[in-house]
């Protein structure tokens, strides 16, 4: 008998080959695995856990009774509701009509209403904030120019404020919807001789109706788990975040902080789940769809233009206020201009613009890093596995940035585990900034890896190409437009968020939104609106590159198609 008819396993076999692309898919799903269970997973259970134990170390319900048997939380409670529900309705009806305006009518200026909208994702969100004392405030332009007193703190403002930051994002989702619309359909209700509103109302608002409730429950979202403006100009209108922030900074009471923060939770995780229930419901844009351009027609359009301007104008009058302000000598009493509060010593200094550079950068760069490693193992994962594992990278998104810092100060700094090491240092708040967007950079990967074809890959495994061939040489350059588009939102989130990173700053370690909002506390808001414009620079130099490195990808791929 020769060794070839030897039984599979007997003596004299041969060993059992060592396979290079199971090993190194195993280690693409391991390690951005073990960062969520680390750095999400964890946390959030710390948080539950610290919530439900009591002074005596012992654990009970005795810290949700005290919570829910005090006024205080059902007032914040109720505010944060009302406040959010004032906000969705507020941002949502005026994010239609830009949108409306920008892809179902025709006018000139859509170039600058873009550019316009998109102006409060480049700061922090307390900045929407310092502009509207600047406008409306006892000492603001309003009432230096016309005598008319407002009283900008509390509900009102805070509105006003909350309304201007998630305006942007109803924008955005509203104006997804309404590009998938057909313009065939449209085509044929003009044969039909149905009317311009008829056809809004018949055909615009029902295809754009799952786009209109998701933008509705990402601005409920954003409104009620947002920290800066409410602890700018929120004043005695107290709400969920700034109760948080109260609890855990003001009285040190940690335990009473983690009940308010999954009590935060419950409203944002079920918006959520009403959120990608709506986006799935949505559909997606049907491959053969012909894009809708609008004729002009004078009774839909020129009304529409007018509302488009006023909209951009209140945005822009805001951030414009606030750039401004940063170089007015002595706000509203010697209106000279200065470069004087640039010259900013407090607070640290721009040491702390240098250093969110820094942690905003190795944050980017490593989040897209993990994002990719994730979606290319998920590519190879058997689907039982892949499923749950998608599940868990998309959960981040619906945990508030207050909720997750929280849980960060409350698992890092206790000395009984080795992760302690990371407390007080930059990387820490480069991870939770990677983990409070992780779902949003998530998504957008997997949106590129879903376009790769298949073709690709079983050619190259057809000519021996391993995973990480595979990995380096198609995968890569296929998704590289999503992979920068990842970096660069990881970046500039990571420039501007407050919420996340509010509890994890020290005395000798501070990122650029903090410092604004501690100069405005000192009541140096001069101060606190030019770095604010140093943010905002930096930001929107991020945004400049982002589109010239995203163009100069698209002219190479449309050279190379060409030839």
């Amino acid at each position: 008998m020769t060794d070839k008819t030897l039984p599979h396993g007997a003596a004299g076999a041969p060993p059992a080959r060592f396979d290079g692309d199971k090993a190194l898919a195993l280690v693409c799903v391991g390690v951005p695995l073990i960062g969520l269970v680390l750095f999400f997973l964890y946390p959030m259970a710390i948080v539950f856990l610290r919530s439900i134990t009591t002074i005596d170390g012992e654990y009970g319900l005795s810290n949700y009774a005290e919570v829910l048997g005090s006024s205080g939380f059902w007032r914040a409670t109720r505010h944060s509701m009302i406040m959010g529900g004032a906000t969705t309705l507020l941002s949502v009806v005026l994010g239609f009509i830009i949108a409306h305006g920008l892809y179902r009518c025709a006018f000139r200026g859509k170039r600058l209403i873009r550019a316009v909208i998109v102006l409060p994702l480049l700061a922090p969100s307390l900045v929407q904030a310092l502009g509207l004392i600047f406008l409306l405030g006892r000492n603001g332009v309003i009432n230096q120019l016309f005598g008319v007193e407002m009283e900008i703190y509390g509900f009102w403002g805070l509105l006003i404020a909350n309304t201007l930051y998630a305006l942007p994002q109803a924008v955005m989702i509203i104006g997804a919807a309404l590009v998938l619309l057909d313009a065939r359909t449209y085509e044929a209700a003009e044969v039909m001789g149905a009317s311009p509103m008829r056809q809004f109302r018949d055909l615009t608002l029902p295809a754009a109706r799952f786009g209109i409730l998701n933008a509705a429950f990402v601005v409920f979202i954003i409104t009620i788990t947002d920290f800066g403006n409410a602890a700018v100009i929120g004043g005695d209108y107290s709400v969920l975040a700034t109760e948080i922030y109260s609890q855990v900074i003001g009285q040190r009471n940690f335990n009473m902080g983690a009940v308010v923060g999954i009590m935060l939770l419950l409203p944002t995780v079920a918006a959520y789940y009403i959120e990608r229930r709506a986006m799935r419901l949505q559909g997606r844009h049907p491959a053969n769809a012909q894009r809708f351009v609008p004729r002009f027609t004078p009774a839909r359009d020129l009304p529409m233009a007018g509302l488009n301007l006023l909209i951009c104008l209140a945005v822009l009058s805001v951030i414009t206020i606030v750039f401004y302000a940063s170089f007015v000598r002595l706000w509203p009493y010697n209106m000279s201009l200065t470069l004087k509060h640039y010259d900013i010593t407090l607070a640290g200094g721009y040491s702390s613009l240098w250093i969110t550079i820094w942690i905003s950068l190795a944050a980017a760069a490593g989040g897209t890093f993990l994002v990719f490693l994730l979606a290319v193992g998920l590519r190879r994962a058997p689907a039982m596995l892949a499923q749950p594992l998608q599940v868990l990278a998309a959960m981040p998104a619906a945990v508030p940035g207050m909720v997750l810092g929280l849980a960060y100060i409350l698992t890092f700094n206790s000395t009984a585990t080795p992760l302690y090491l990371l407390y007080g240092t930059a990387a820490l708040i480069g991870i939770v900034n990677f983990y409070h967007y992780h779902t949003q950079a998530f998504l957008t990967v997997m949106t590129g890896f879903r376009q790769l074809p298949s073709a690709l890959e079983e050619a190259a495994g057809s000519l021996g190409a391993g995973l990480g061939r595979v990995a380096v040489n198609i995968i890569a350059p296929f998704v590289a437009p999503m992979l920068i588009s990842v970096f660069f939102f990881l970046f500039m989130r990571s420039m501007v968020t407050l919420s996340a990173v509010v509890f994890l700053t020290t005395p000798d370690l501070s990122v650029a939104a903090v410092t604004i909002m501690r100069l405005d506390d000192a009541g140096l808001t001069s101060q606190a609106a030019a770095f604010s414009c140093c943010v905002m620079a930096v930001v929107a130099a991020a945004l400049l590159g982002m589109k010239a490195i995203l163009a100069y990808l698209g002219r190479n791929a449309g050279t190379g198609s060409d030839g």
